[in-house]
């Protein structure tokens, strides 16, 4: 067994490449390719920059605190500044440098773990007042060989209330030879009275492109091929961190047998495949219900996630967004997911990308939480083919002050609805809403509520009507719809009941194009400015400009 893996250490061997017949037990990427130096350190120049300056100037600070989501590099980071503190160069007669050599004792002794002026502490594990006691008694003694003793407390904030207490003091007043590096995922846990005693230093995320240039070198130096689309999905995937993604790469490395490839690691993440989000996100811009429902369908029988779907329709409506507003385009996306962004914001307007931006949101939310997360995946969908055409606030108030009324879509994409004019007793009805609305003014109200409430479109032509009951009718509902209808148009109607397909519910579709207007409202800039200046405030009606009450 290599030092390395000796329990207990907590620092890492630098690596070397041993004969394959010698090799010992494999290490992961993440352990493998942590940094060793501040130029291995990726996405953290500001870091650098401030660390280098202190210390070419003497300015070292005696509390250091690094936070960040996990995996930029807090632990590593503590790590290196403990050798650039303790350096003392080839010829031994270095000081403390932004740049350790590497190969003088104090170096290699921290980079193997074995430095006894380099003490590293769990929090997680450690978090007592009497853990904090051997510090504080510790600190008194002066280093056995090194510089300054280092103390490196990792996840800080987990250490109890009394513990933080006892190392105040210490913390704020602590011998010349000692210094804290403490790190942290969670800063707002850190009490204050620590925060102030500390130099603090925000670890960003690292940017995707960063992470998918630092992966190509890591595929490059263990002899992997790697399509470079397939870089940029693990990139996104790990979300600002170099370890995430890293495990990542070792997983995608394993799952394809040495070749990775964009399709193999998304359907190995679970994520929905670019082409077929694109696809989905047309039909719905469509208003194609029969094709969403297919392509999700298809989707859930391939074992994709509906979240990760949603998800990904959210993706995209992020880069129309930001191409519309013209933000530089993303390096990790392909050319084609540039082109199909441009294309979508040429055609779509920022009420529209609102609009779905919050339904999607919303959908998202329900299928977190449904029994049945496919079912809340196609409720969601269905709302935005709905809701995809609906005109935006102004529009819809425009028509509102010229009385022409709200356009509501409540045919399927397949049968679009004809303008319903103002149809007399004679006329025969040439949208299902009309009818309806013919029956209510022959006093048919009970049936009215029914039409209106409890069946979904599923086809309409004059004379001829299908549709699916949302909730029980009675058995004989379309004889007696048949009838009735016949006397309110004077012409005969064949009524048919079917147990799949369909719109939702007229009052459903009302409903979703008042959320959607409702929500775009909110999202207009004055709206908003109005909202913040008056928290109490609440927008209770949507008048058209004009309107008496408005």
């Amino acid at each position: 067994m290599d030092d390395d893996e000796s329990p207990g250490l907590g620092l890492d061997l630098p690596e070397v490449v041993p004969p394959a017949a010698l090799a010992g037990p494999y290490r992961v990427l993440a352990r493998k390719y942590r940094p060793q130096s501040f130029g291995e350190l990726i996405g953290q120049d500001a870091m650098v920059t401030t660390l280098g300056n202190a210390i070419a100037r003497g300015r070292i600070a005696h509390a250091f605190l690094l936070t960040g989501v996990r995996g930029v590099g807090k632990t590593s980071t503590a790590r290196l500044v403990a050798k650039a503190l303790n350096c003392i160069g080839p010829d031994g007669n270095g000081g403390p440098t932004i740049d350790p050599c590497g190969a003088c004792e104090p170096c290699r002794a921290i980079t193997e773990g074995r430095f006894i002026d380099v003490i590293e502490m769990d929090a997680a594990s450690h978090t007592g007042v009497d853990d904090v006691r051997e510090i504080i008694e510790a600190v008194r003694y002066a280093a056995v060989s090194a510089r300054y003793k280092i103390y490196i407390i990792d996840e800080v904030h987990m250490l109890s209330k009394n513990a933080f207490n006892a190392l105040l003091k210490t913390l704020e007043e602590p011998p010349a030879h000692v210094k804290f590096l403490f790190a942290t995922t969670e800063v707002a846990k850190v009490p204050v009275t620590v925060l102030s005693r500390c130099q603090r230093f925000d670890l960003r995320r690292i940017p995707a492109e960063t992470l998918a240039a630092h992966f190509a070198k890591v595929a490059e130096a263990e002899g992997i091929e790697v399509e470079p689309e397939a870089l940029g999905v693990i990139a996104r995937a790990a979300e600002g961190s170099a370890r995430d993604g890293l495990s990542i790469l070792d997983q995608a490395i394993a799952h394809g047998g040495g070749r990775v490839d964009a399709v193999e690691v998304r359907d190995m993440l679970g994520l929905a495949d670019r082409g077929r989000v694109r696809r989905l996100f047309a039909a719905l811009l469509a208003g194609d219900a029969p094709a969403t429902l297919a392509q999700l369908d298809e989707a859930h029988s391939l074992g994709l996630d509906p979240a990760a779907l949603l998800r990904g329709l959210l993706e995209t409506i992020h880069a129309v967004s930001r191409t519309k507003a013209g933000a530089v385009a993303d390096v990790s996306q392909s050319a084609e997911e540039r082109e199909a962004a441009a294309d979508f914001a040429g055609k779509l307007g920022w009420a529209v990308l609102h609009r779905l931006w919050q339904l999607l949101l919303k959908g998202l939310q329900d299928v977190s939480v449904a029994p049945d997360p496919q079912e809340a995946a196609v409720m969601a969908l269905l709302r935005l083919v709905h809701a995809a055409d609906l005109p935006d606030p102004a529009t819809l108030m425009a028509r509102l002050a010229s009385g022409e009324g709200a356009a509501v879509p409540t045919q399927s994409a397949a049968h679009p609805p004809a303008t319903t004019p103002q149809a007399s007793v004679s006329a025969v009805p040439t949208s299902f809403p009309a009818l309806v609305e013919r029956l209510e003014e022959a006093g048919r109200h009970r049936l009215g509520i029914q039409l209106r409430d409890h069946v979904g479109l599923v086809r309409f032509v004059p004379g001829e009507l299908v549709l699916r009951p949302l909730r029980p009718l009675g058995p004989d509902f379309a004889r007696e719809l048949a009838g009735y209808a016949e006397a309110a148009t004077g012409t005969k109607w064949t009524i048919a009941l079917v147990d799949s397909g369909g719109d939702p519910s007229l009052h459903e579709q009302a409903q979703m194009a008042e959320e959607s207007a409702r929500a775009a409202v909110l999202e207009d800039p004055a709206i908003k400015a109005i909202l913040t200046a008056f928290p109490d405030a609440t927008l209770e009606s949507i008048h058209p400009k004009g309107h008496a009450n408005a």
